[in-house]
């Protein structure tokens, strides 16, 4: 997830993610066991979203019940019952706020405070991983990962408070609460959720490992699907090698072309990755490479909504 004002270093090799592979398949068989082995964490700062909602989010607006419309060319999940996002199709983000789409978009993402578009295939945002600003005073203090001094841990980028995954009990409680947040997106009527901050233990001063992570996710993966979403992987191309493991349906990737990375996530997804660009040379080079395989779009890095002065949307 792209950082504002931080450059990354070359990305981390398939060989040091497999080092960690034995520690990571073992929470995946036992999510209720904590880990203390962690695997090779990545060597560069993890990517990082461009924007969050606006704080105080007015109430969800009344929805549809769960009956979505599948498009003809999307297709179903090995359950049978999870509805995935339609290969290379015109993508919008609309995290920073709810608009009509522009012509020709048949997948768009949007809060979890948010209606679903009618129509198209929506994906629900939920800042799963992280504390946004407005919201840290409802977490039980136990739950936001502390430093060896006691002081909360802190995305100094967004403000954001780490939520403390590090033991199976306390992943059962944030994904207790991350579950609410994911039967309402269900109830609302969207087909899939997108958990972010997935990154979030390289930001954590080694507090939380990846280890940590895949165990989290596979939480709410369980979840999403039970609920008949599909759950997509927000960035973190370092662990993009064991989503099936975890249960991951397809890719949501920030800046994937700006950093060499979109064929790492279209290997592991099948192609079915979104591709969230926030430059133009960055979008230049995902369609050079990838125009007729992945669903590109370049936003600018507020995500903000048309009529905003610093509102960009291209395809091309």
């Amino acid at each position: 997830m792209p950082v504002k004002g931080v450059s990354r270093v070359g990305g981390l090799g398939t060989a040091a993610v497999l080092s960690g592979a034995v520690a990571t398949a073992a929470v995946l068989t036992s999510c209720g066991t904590s880990t203390t082995s962690a695997p090779v964490q990545p060597s560069r700062a993890a990517p990082k979203s461009p924007s969050r909602p606006a704080s105080s989010p007015s109430p969800p607006r009344a929805a549809p019940s769960k009956s979505p419309t599948p498009s003809a060319s999307a297709s179903r999940s090995a359950l049978g019952t999870v509805q995935l996002p339609p290969l290379h199709a015109a993508f919008d983000y609309q995290i920073g706020g709810a608009y009509p789409p522009p012509a020709g978009v048949r997948i768009v993402s949007r809060d979890r405070t948010a209606s679903p578009a009618p129509g198209l295939y929506n994906i629900c945002y939920v800042n799963a991983f992280q504390a946004q600003p407005d919201e840290r005073a409802s977490w039980p203090a136990d739950l936001l990962l502390r430093d060896a001094d006691g002081e909360v841990v802190v995305d100094e980028d967004w403000g954001e408070a780490l939520l403390d995954i590090g033991t199976a009990a306390k992943r059962e409680r944030v994904a207790a609460r991350v579950d609410r947040w994911i039967d309402g997106c269900a109830a609302k009527g969207f087909d899939a959720v997108e958990p972010d901050n997935y990154d979030s233990y390289t930001r954590s001063s080694d507090l939380l490992t990846a280890n940590d992570a895949t165990a989290f996710i596979t939480l709410l993966s369980r979840h999403a699907h039970a609920r008949q979403l599909a759950i997509a992987q927000k960035n973190t191309v370092e662990l993009a090698g064991f989503r099936k493991k975890l249960g991951l349906d397809f890719a949501i990737a920030e800046e994937c072309a700006e950093y060499d990375e979109c064929g790492e996530y279209a290997e592991a997804f099948d192609d079915r990755v979104i591709v969230i660009e926030y430059s133009d040379s960055g979008l230049r080079r995902a369609r050079s490479g990838f125009a007729g395989r992945l669903s590109i779009v370049r936003r600018d890095m507020d995500v903000s909504t048309p009529g905003s002065a610093g509102y960009v949307r291209k395809v091309r």
